[in-house]
């Protein structure tokens, strides 16, 4: 019942399409860990790869799925320098900085927009 932004359609897809594998481990006590997470459920981070050739920097592409304009912050655990956005083939942006704050890199979308992010990590 509900609109499909109420019932979690494309998060219940994703987990039908990309199940969570898991591999036997020891039975250790490790703390809950996250590389990364978006505060819309509207946003959907659909890829984190490694920039081309670049070194220590990570490319993370985000779009929204509701078809509406929201703004997210993107928070990671990962050491980040500098975050900039960036194109498809992974060129930083003309004024693309992104300012890191407490909550995270704020990122502004309209209907359906895919954003890319560079991020440049510590060394």
């Amino acid at each position: 019942a509900g609109s499909f932004q109420d019932t979690s359609v494309i998060q219940h897809a994703y987990n039908l399409n990309f199940p969570l594998h898991t591999v036997p481990a020891s039975s250790a006590q490790c703390p809950a860990w996250s590389a990364f997470s978006v505060s819309s459920p509207a946003v959907v981070l659909e890829t984190v790869k490694q920039a081309s050739p670049r070194g220590k920097t990570v490319v993370v592409r985000l779009y929204e799925a509701h078809g509406s304009t929201v703004v997210a912050w993107l928070q990671t655990s990962l050491p980040v320098k500098e975050a900039m956005l960036c194109d498809l083939l992974e060129r930083p942006a003309a004024g693309g900085r992104l300012p890191l704050e407490q909550r995270g890199m704020r990122l502004s979308f309209t209907p359906f927009r895919v954003l890319s992010v560079l991020l440049v990590l510590r060394q």
